[in-house]
């Protein structure tokens, strides 16, 4: 009498494949911060990884070709004095890329177009700000040299990268450490999970917080809160028991959420990526050997179980491939790196179809590299949604522009201008030599034969010591007749 009906869904025959072992990242130091971070940040031309370093803190860049064993001199990028805890890509140039570090500083690099040759210590910009570590950086998803960074001193700052400025600071709404930010999909909102077990939606400009849910997930454990295309927030956590959770809540009334799963016992914290365009959330738990994907949807119970990947080692961390950078001749709708303990192996998430042709139900279009908005026209109050592009052809790079920083920093005026007071009078005492009259020259031009006769050579340099230029000429001219 009762049928059980398997729910229809593109997605639920996606199968992930490991790469072959030539493929991988081999001899890798990954860091062993105790820290819930990824630790692995890509795009279409770099993997960079956060490695062991002596001394300070390091993270790798790789050219996604190069694979293979990595040289134990490969450069790093190592400006920062202590480890460092996150990393991220700028979603509209593919070669710059911030990180948060230990040492309380956010710096921004620009990494030559094929890669480094040396190590590279100086960034393009340091961002100092923080009084404690700073453990969270992402940039903003619309809006040009817009980055956010929190630290452990429980404040939120969003920097213009341009100007080196911190343009909004965020201090007295989280009484304890931020252990996630996401921003939502036009970069208007963000929202926070925090240590008091508190999912806060905040609007950044406003500096004012638009909803917030106490006791999310009941557990002590950390929480991650992610923002999905429709504007509901998605959150993983743990239950009172210690047993895993994800939920689903909605920011116009987060009284009760629209729908909580318990899954397992593990003690991994849940890492959630998103994909906007096909509504994939996969979870990778650190620690974990598997990654679990499930279909968020309008229909009950909303977030729908596809499958899970498993392999036999443990993941250290994890990172997510931008949709546009996926093979779409094969049908590849996700692509994850997973860290092990010495190497990075590229994960391929791929969707069985016959066809040879492009799949547009798979590809709908996605967010492009360009900005709609400028730093200014943001914190101005413009939004902007993502600028769309279509991967049929596949993704072909354009041109990266640099990036330039221009401070603002009435210090650097008041130098300058000091500087040019100052300058021209040390120029005139150092450049112009002493005036020396006719009668002086003759003087020493008898005293020079007179010495040079008798061997009395160390006599003409005692007379010479009023006048620096007499001394000079007086100097040469012994060293170059007489000697």
């Amino acid at each position: 009498m009762f049928k059980r009906v398997v729910r229809q869904s593109k997605f639920r025959h996606v199968f992930g494949q490991a790469v072959k072992n030539d493929q991988c990242y081999d001899d890798i130091r990954v860091s062993r911060v105790t820290w819930d971070s990824a630790f692995c940040a890509v795009n279409p031309k770099f993997v960079a990884i956060i490695v062991e370093a002596s001394g300070g803190g390091a993270f790798m860049v790789l050219p996604l070709h190069k694979s293979g064993r990595i040289d134990k001199a490969y450069p790093t990028v190592c400006g920062h004095t202590g480890p460092v805890l996150d990393i991220d890509w700028c979603p509209h140039n593919d070669q710059v890329i911030a990180s948060g570090s230990e040492d309380c500083t956010v710096m921004v690099w620009q990494i030559p177009e094929n890669g480094l040759v040396t190590s590279m210590p100086e960034p393009v910009v340091v961002l100092e700000g923080h009084s404690k570590r700073v453990g969270i950086v992402t940039w903003h998803p619309t809006a040009r040299n817009v980055l956010l960074s929190a630290g452990c001193d429980n404040v939120v700052i969003i920097w213009n990268v341009g100007t080196g400025e911190a343009m909004i600071t965020l201090e007295d709404m989280h009484p304890d450490i931020i252990f996630s930010v996401c921003w939502n999909r036009n970069g208007s909102l963000i929202c926070t999970a925090c240590k008091d077990k508190k999912i806060r939606v905040i609007d950044p400009r406003k500096e004012e917080i638009i909803a917030e849910k106490d006791k999310a997930h009941e557990g002590a454990r950390p929480m991650r809160a992610i923002f999905l295309s429709d504007g509901k927030v998605f959150t993983t956590g743990f239950s009172r028991m210690s047993e895993r959770q994800l939920g689903l809540w909605d920011p116009d009334n987060m009284e009760e959420p629209v729908s909580v799963h318990e899954m397992d016992t593990s003690n991994g914290v849940l890492l959630p990526f998103y994909d906007p365009d096909t509504n994939v959330v996969y979870l990778c738990g650190k620690g974990d050997s598997s990654i679990r994907y499930f279909e968020i949807t309008d229909e009950a119970p909303f977030v729908h179980y596809l499958n899970t990947f498993t392999t036999k080692e443990p993941q250290r961390g994890m990172g997510y491939m931008p949709k546009r950078g996926l093979d779409v001749n094969k049908c590849e709708i996700a692509r994850f790196y997973k860290l092990h303990e010495r190497k990075c192996e590229p994960i391929i998430m791929t969707v069985p179809r016959k066809s040879d042709l492009f799949q547009d139900d798979l590809y709908p279009d996605t967010a492009g590299p360009e900005a709609p908005l400028e730093a200014e026209e943001w914190i101005e109050g413009k939004n902007g949604d993502p600028i769309l592009i279509s991967l049929k052809h596949g993704y072909i790079p354009g041109k990266n522009r640099d990036l330039k920083v221009v401070k603002k920093n009435i210090l650097d005026n008041k130098m300058s201008k000091n500087t040019e007071n100052t300058a021209p009078a040390v120029k005139t005492a150092t450049s112009t030599p002493s005036i020396v009259s006719g009668t002086h020259l003759l003087i020493y031009f008898f005293l020079i034969i007179y010495c040079t006769c008798t061997h009395m050579i160390h006599y003409l340099y005692h007379y010479s010591y009023e006048c620096s230029f007499c001394y000079h000429v007086i100097y040469v001219f012994i060293h170059v007749c007489v000697y």
